[in-house]
């Protein structure tokens, strides 16, 4: 059972059942309007707490005004606590993703201005939440279990994960030793905020801070040493001024267990295969996740990930049972050793030592049996590779670590590795599709604008002995079979999908290019008044749609 214990608010009304807030049909529109500079950034700021007789517990949202389902709410506080196995003190942040409730899909008209400036992998997907928590565990005896267990997260829509990871990372604080006080003053703060705009350098004051970011624009998606370089170009002149990328992982400290694996789970990761990874931290297990979805970067990982994930998940049944075909694709975060047992038909499995692999560098053992896992790290998985293993790449990383090379400058190795990998994956198909693009001599001013011609999977191969990834890349193996497998993946469907329709735009455009410069006197001769008319609303829903998807439009 959930409690729902908020301050009174008139604007409120409570179901007496069970304590929960429910919307007043009659609150004025004018409370959300104050709110929206901060609905931009931050959907509302949760504090769970724990509770003797009722676990974990939602103790209060901010902004007052916000409403949770149920399920939402269930979530939510599952998600901000370590699992008790976890023996996590102090404190810990990571970072969850869970799924909103039906109806809760629109996206506000400034996140889809966002979207269509921002790289794809830092889209705002509307059916999904991110949430960046802080968790607090430590001894107190005044209290009836011995222990202060409280939990602040942010809940947004915008994955950005070291800029709002570093945000309540100053919050969560300030509240543990102020109370509600610091919270309305970061959530008013945050209301005054400019709109989340990529290509901009942003001024976000918080808490007498100021963070200083960047959001990459699409034009620049691979490179996170742009944004680096853009904040540092910029003088500091504002005091107490924290400059910060808005996603900023160390890919080789993550990924440093599992190096020698790392063109392996390139290729899991690319063909969304399902895979689990087991820490004995949320911490641990959220990062690696995230790391996993960035491998395949600026390609988006399209297909579900969970960072952090646990057994009272309403989606829990979902992704264990046996009985529905094979595993979702999806890469899940998990501390609870239960999991063993319930994903072990699972394909591939991460396993964390207890010092997230520090101690296990480069020796983490690969089974061929994931229906026995043992207790100790490894990646499990029966998974043949297309591809051979580029062994100077982690020669080189190796080299790194014997002469204490930065592991910044490791991280930004590793990154252009698997950043080169997935251009020579992409390039071929990339080339292929402009080939989709009809010759504009068939485009009719007067005609519907022509449909891209539809993907052959044959074609394409057939392109492959000139154009091939062999172009751009010195790996061997079958790179047809790994096409052929990421043909049948989500993420596939997910590029696809978005190089098509960005296609069908493009024809649109054209289309109206050639319509404005048409003699259309000459045309309405002699066509009946019912043609003409229809030709006008034509005419005018296609200006419509170009304006929709800021396609430029001639005034002629």
């Amino acid at each position: 059972m959930l409690s729902f214990n908020m301050s009174n608010n008139n604007n409120n009304k409570r179901d007496p059942q069970n304590n929960m807030k429910i919307h007043n049909d009659d609150q004025p529109n004018t409370e959300i309007k104050r709110w929206e500079k901060f609905s931009n950034w931050i959907h509302c700021i949760c504090i769970v707490t724990f509770d003797l007789e009722l676990g974990q517990t939602l103790e209060s949202i901010y902004p007052r005004h916000i409403t949770l389902s149920k399920q939402e709410i269930s979530n939510i506080c599952y998600l901000a606590f370590p699992d008790s196995n976890s023996g996590c003190m102090g404190d810990t942040t990571f970072t969850v993703r869970l799924q909103n409730s039906p109806g809760k899909s629109e996206l506000r008209p400034e996140h889809k201005a966002y979207n269509g400036k921002c790289p794809p992998a830092l889209q705002v997907n509307p059916a999904y939440y991110w949430g960046y928590v802080y968790f607090r565990q430590v001894k107190d005896i005044s209290l009836p279990r011995g222990y202060f267990q409280k939990s602040v997260m942010v809940l947004s829509r915008l994955p950005f994960n070291n800029l709002f990871t570093k945000i309540v990372s100053l919050i969560a604080p300030e509240y543990f030793d102020n109370d509600v006080l610091s919270l309305e003053a970061s959530c008013y703060n945050i209301n005054q905020w400019p709109a989340p705009v990529p290509g901009v350098t942003l001024n976000l004051p918080l808490l007498g801070s100021v963070f200083q970011t960047y959001i990459p624009h699409q034009g620049n998606a691979s490179s996170l040493i742009i944004q680096l370089a853009t904040l540092n170009d910029i003088p500091t002149t504002i005091e107490n001024q924290i400059q910060t990328s808005v996603e900023d992982l160390n890919l080789f400290e993550i990924l440093h267990p599992v190096l020698s694996h790392i063109d392996m789970l390139w290729e899991l990761v690319i063909t969304a295969e399902p895979l689990i990874v087991m820490a004995t931290s949320p911490t641990y297990c959220s990062a690696m996740v995230l790391a996993l979805t960035r491998m395949i970067s600026p390609l988006k990982y399209c297909a579900d990930h969970r960072p952090y994930f646990t057994v009272h998940d309403s989606e829990f049944k979902q992704f264990t049972s046996k009985g529905q075909g094979p595993p979702p694709p999806v890469i899940l975060g998990v501390t609870n050793p239960f999991f063993a047992k319930m994903l072990h038909h699972w394909p591939h499995t991460i396993r964390l030592g207890e010092d997230n692999g520090q101690n296990h560098k480069y020796k983490l053992k690969k089974n061929g049996s994931t229906k026995l896992l043992d207790s100790s790290p490894g990646v499990y998985t029966a998974y043949k590779p297309f591809l051979h293993k580029d062994k100077m790449i982690i020669k080189n990383l190796i080299s790194g670590i014997h002469s204490r090379r930065p592991s910044e400058v490791q991280s930004a190795l590793l990154r252009r590795h698997l950043l080169e990998l997935t251009h020579s994956f992409m390039i071929p198909l990339e080339r292929y599709i402009a080939s989709l693009m009809p010759l504009f001599k068939n485009i009719s001013p007067y005609k519907a604008a022509p449909a891209p011609l539809p993907f052959n999977p044959d074609d394409f191969f057939a392109t492959l002995d000139n154009a091939g990834p062999q172009l751009t890349s010195g790996i061997k193996g079958d790179w047809v079979g790994l096409y052929k497998r990421f043909f049948k993946s989500p993420i596939f469907n997910g590029w696809f999908n978005m190089r098509y329709t960005e296609l069908a735009l493009k024809l649109q455009a054209l289309q109206l290019e050639a319509l404005s410069d048409a003699n259309l006197k000459l045309w309405v001769q002699g066509k009946p008044e019912v043609e003409v008319v229809d030709m006008v609303l034509k005419l005018k829903n296609k200006i419509n749609k170009c304006h929709e998807h800021d396609i430029p439009v001639s005034n002629t």
